[in-house]
Parts: C-alpha cells; structure tokens; sequence
C-alpha cells in the first residue's frame, strides 16, 4: 500500500479547510497562543515504514496522549495492583468532571480521564521508581530521539489546574491518594507538557501495533496482553465524550490530547499520529477526526 501518497492527499484535500472549525485550547494560557491552522500526519507501519506529510515535524503539547504512555509505564511497573483503584470503563461525562467521583468514592472510571491519570501518577510516584527520569527515557526510547517537558506549559498548566487540584484532593479525601496532592499534579502536569511531533508520536506507539514489541529493538516493552488492554481502553475511553463515535467513523483505537494531536493504532499493521490544534467541543481535533476517517476510508484499515 503506497502510505505515503495516501498521506499526501489527505493532507492536500484537508488543507483549505486549516481554521474553519474549532478552536485551540484557551483554557491553558500556553496553548491558547497556538497557530490553529496547522495540519500534519505521519505513520509508521509494524515492519518500520515511515511517511508523513503536512506539519508532520512541528513539535507540539502532547497533553493527555501522555496518559498511555503512564498507564504503560505503570502496567509494567505496578502490575495489576494499577486496577485496585482505577476504573476502566467509559465514563461519559467530560474528562475533567468531579462529579463520578463522589458517587463512585474516588475511583475514577478510566486512567484516561483527568481524575485516572492523576491516580495512575500517584501509583507511578508509590513504584519506588523516579516517574519522571523513567517515563522520559521510556518514551525518548520509543522515538529514537531525545524528548524533553516544555516547562513554559508544564507551568501553566500548574498555575490554572484548579480542577485537577480538585480532583486530586477528592480522591485523597477517600483514602484513594497515597501521596501529597502537589507532588502528583506536578507529576501529571509535567507528563502532559511533554512536547513531541506528529512522528515521534508515530514511531513512540509502534509498540502497540507490534504485540508491546519495542519499534526499533524488539524488546519487550510490555507483555502482547497488556498491549491489547491498551488498545481497547484507547477505543472505548480515549477520545472523551467521543470515543462511540470515532468507533463508528473510524474504527481505530484513539487517544487525542487537547493540544490537538490524536494517535491511533491498527493492531498488528501501523501507528499513527495526526495534529491540528483547533479543537471541537469534546475537546478532540477536528480535522485530526476528519483526516483519520479519511484515512480508515481509503486504507480500508478498521478493527471491525
């Protein structure tokens, strides 16, 4: 299959359609300043075929796409203890809602949401591990390339995270927090402000299009199970209030990120990445949605 030309007409038919819909996410002062009208795509098969197009290389605030590489990081730390205080079903309500919480006595519904990921963070900081040495060089590892935290985001997330410090402290309050709130937000904060492109992404996911295979060494990053669990969450919980109707256009596990990056895996087949910062109101790209329905189209690649 010719990817790459694939790609390239994807990208040329989406193109006059840069800053039509959405908007950025101006509720982070850091990603509020973004140039909504770009677009880029890349993907990277399970046998290290590469092709991109668009704004493919322009790095960008990964935010909760950080959250399946903590979940990987945390299933291959913690085990399946991870489960004993973590959800995993759809929680259709907004990823940053309080409101499960009470009712549900601080289990979040999925480690997907706000609520989940911060739990999965306290989890990481209880491994005994150095989360944020760990999971840098973890995904550093995935990509091939040095990765770094945008500070600048990282702070400003810290400075206006009233609900996720909300959150946090609500969970704690139902003996479901094992660690001091500050310490695990800063965590999640730094998580979310790693900064990475549309290729990295690519390459950084491979593994769970190869069984938890490493892209380049092959070495196990997590068990062929674990991977499969990843990639059910990311279909039935990875695209917020969503995820029912990316299954039903696309058919691909997802997880987006309100810094407007998506990626999606075909199991066994390729990893995929598409960014454009505009946002629609769940919060998920909206011509990364349309690129990757695009794409399910004329690939014919599908789950189902």
């Amino acid at each position: 299959m010719d990817y790459q030309s694939t790609l390239d007409e994807i990208c040329a038919e989406l193109k006059p359609k840069l800053g039509m819909e959405g908007a950025v996410a101006n509720y982070i002062p850091a990603l509020a300043r973004i140039e909504p009208c770009q677009f880029g795509i890349a993907l990277r098969t399970r046998n290290g075929e590469e092709a991109w197009a668009g704004d493919a290389t322009t790095p960008f605030s990964i935010q909760s796409i950080s959250k399946v590489f903590s979940l990987t990081l945390a299933m291959r730390l913690v085990g399946e203890q991870l489960w004993e205080r973590i959800d995993r079903e759809p929680s259709g309500n907004p990823f940053n809602s309080l409101m499960q919480l009470e009712s549900e006595q601080g289990i979040p519904r999925n480690p997907f949401i706000n609520a989940g990921a911060i739990a999965v963070a306290d989890r990481l900081i209880s491994s005994g591990y150095a989360p944020k040495t760990e999971m840098l060089d973890m995904v550093s590892s995935l990509c091939d390339e040095p990765i770094e935290v945008d500070r600048e985001v990282a702070a400003s997330e810290a400075a206006t995270g009233f609900r996720n410090e909300a959150m946090a402290s609500f969970i704690k309050s139902f003996g479901k927090l094992d660690n001091d709130v500050a310490t695990v937000l800063d965590l999640y904060y730094r998580q979310c402000a790693i900064r990475m492109n549309a290729l990295q992404l690519a390459r950084a996911t491979g593994y769970l299009c190869r069984d938890g295979a490493h892209p380049y060494s092959g070495i196990q990053v997590i068990s062929d199970r674990q991977a499969r669990r990843i990639n059910a969450l990311m279909l039935t919980c990875g695209t917020y209030d969503a995820a029912g109707e990316f299954a039903f256009r696309i058919g691909i596990p997802c997880k987006s990120g309100v810094g407007g990056g998506i990626i999606a895996v075909v199991p066994d087949t390729l990893s995929l990445c598409v960014w454009s910062p505009a946002l629609d109101e769940n919060h998920n790209s909206v011509l990364g949605q349309e690129a990757l329905e695009l794409f399910a189209n004329r690939t014919g690649l599908s789950i189902f």
